[in-house]
């Protein structure tokens, strides 16, 4: 019996692996289940699963929550550091890193300190601090598997457990697959006036908002193949994006003897999550086979930059290096945070972000203290931006 604490059990991802988890009582158990401030979202999840702790990272939605479970088996902990303690337990054999954003980089790393199977959802740890990230699953024996679907996908495409060295076992290219979001089709003088709720209407996953417009903007993309350079410890240059509308196959690896590996399946989290969870097994997700004969054909494309800005601004962010990705990220997530709250345009994101990557000098990212400095630079400037543009605050 396997021993889980998911980290972000009121989003799509962590909803998803309660699923999954649902179906093998006999294989998992929840240690914890932690979230920010959706108290209410919390107990319904806690009263059908029962886990033996369950964490707000905000102190009155804890209490809020403990009044709801009184007299329950789960006990209610509040406070950041609560979700690092969970995620490190000695009781815990797999932590599920399913916050998004920023937030999720510290108790990811507490993980991956305690030495913990992993399974990682949190792309923003990579994308913030990749060098130290994966320097820390290395000094303390950590398992990391990737549950981003595309991540994945490569991850089952690659030799049994290869992570690394990756020419030497004939890796010559890795294909990250992309939909395209909502807009692939749309003339590009229409994007100005997209909406948030078109934005995030996703025609082939069900996601939360912030993914949704990421992957409108195709920023997800981006921080996806930041992501997959740290993974899988490849080149830049080598990790290319194609656009597959149909979200069937979800990543590509290509070998140097002309063979090109592709996992496919339909686009539903639950089988990444179950791939990861039980690896090197297979566990039934829930998830209907895949029927090739109904999908009928599969297309790509070439990505347009022109229309998708902010992959342009990712790979320059990963070839600058240093903290510059860590100032990508943060200038996106309050990009993306001010269009939710109407108070920028769709295409004012890749502005506003790429004038923060201008604006903000980047440091070497040798330690966790300089790249969440750096982190906070940018928002201060993105904030700035949007009060000297009159666009909010």
């Amino acid at each position: 019996m396997k021993q889980v604490t998911i980290l972000g059990a009121t989003g799509s991802i962590g909803s998803s692996a309660l699923d999954v988890i649902a179906r093998h009582p006999d294989r998992y158990a929840l240690h914890a289940l932690t979230a920010n401030t959706n108290f209410e979202q919390m107990a319904k999840i806690c009263q059908i699963h029962r886990p033996r702790y369950a964490v707000m990272s905000d102190q009155q939605s804890a209490e809020q929550l403990d009044k709801i479970l009184s007299g329950s088996a789960t006990e209610t902990i509040g406070g950041a550091t609560a979700l690092d303690q969970v995620a490190s337990d000695a009781e815990v054999d797999i932590v599920m890193a399913a916050i998004v954003g920023s937030i999720g980089l510290m108790p990811t790393l507490a993980a991956v300190r305690a030495g913990k199977r992993v399974l990682l959802a949190n792309k923003e740890s990579l994308v913030m601090a990749g060098s130290l990230f994966m320097a820390e699953v290395a000094n303390h024996g950590a398992e990391l598997i990737p549950v981003d679907s595309e991540h994945n996908a490569i991850f089952q495409c690659l030799p049994m457990g290869a992570s690394a060295g990756l020419a030497e076992k004939g890796v010559t290219k890795i294909l990250l697959t992309g939909s395209g979001g909502p807009f692939p089709d749309l003339p590009l003088k229409d994007f100005e006036q997209i909406t948030p709720q078109q934005a995030i209407a996703h025609p082939n996953w069900d996601m939360g908002p912030k993914i949704s417009v990421d992957s409108a903007t195709m920023m997800n993309k981006g921080l996806e193949l930041i992501e997959a350079c740290w993974l899988f410890g490849m080149d830049e240059a080598n990790v290319e994006i194609v656009l597959h509308k149909q979200s069937i196959i979800h990543s590509m690896v290509a070998y140097n003897d002309g063979s090109v590996l592709a996992q496919m399946g339909k686009p539903d989290m639950r089988t990444p999550i179950a791939s990861a969870l039980a690896w090197p097994q297979r566990i039934t997700s829930g998830v209907e086979p895949l029927d090739l004969l109904q999908v009928g054909q599969l297309d790509f494309e070439i990505v347009d930059e022109n229309r998708f800005p902010c992959l342009r601004l990712a790979r320059e962010a990963f070839r600058q290096g240093g903290t510059s990705m860590a100032i990508l990220n943060a200038a996106n997530e309050v990009a993306v945070a001010s269009f939710l709250n109407h108070q920028i345009k769709f295409t004012e994101i890749a502005k506003l972000v790429e004038a923060t990557l201008l604006h903000v000098v980047p440091n070497s990212s040798d330690s966790l203290e300089v790249v969440l400095e750096d982190d906070a630079r940018a928002r201060k400037y993105m904030n700035q931006l949007l009060v000297q543009s009159n666009l909010g605050s």
